[in-house]
């Protein structure tokens, strides 16, 4: 008789998220690598759970993934959201 085993998919920690969302909201590139990332991080993130934020991170409209790179799409300016909101209305 097997037994299947499930893996528990391990889910970042808050304090992780916002380490990688502050690096890339911060970066002086346009776009970047997941390599060129892991090295301009403060700390060390595990590449599943830097693959499980970027997914989420892209989810939530912050980011923009190609195959050249990772790039910062978020934008919570007063001036552009104000610019947006007076835009949209007729």
């Amino acid at each position: 008789m097997s037994e299947t085993i499930q893996k528990i998919k391990h889910s970042p920690r808050l304090e992780t998220i916002q380490m990688v969302e502050k690096s890339l909201e911060e970066m002086e590139y346009s776009e970047i690598t997941i390599a060129k990332l892991k090295k301009i991080l403060p700390k060390q993130v595990n590449h599943n759970t830097l693959i499980t934020i970027l997914e989420y991170l892209q989810k939530s409209n912050k980011i923009y993934m190609s195959v050249r790179g990772i790039t910062w799409i978020y934008n919570n300016s007063p001036e552009i959201l104000k610019a947006i909101s007076e835009g949209t209305k007729h």
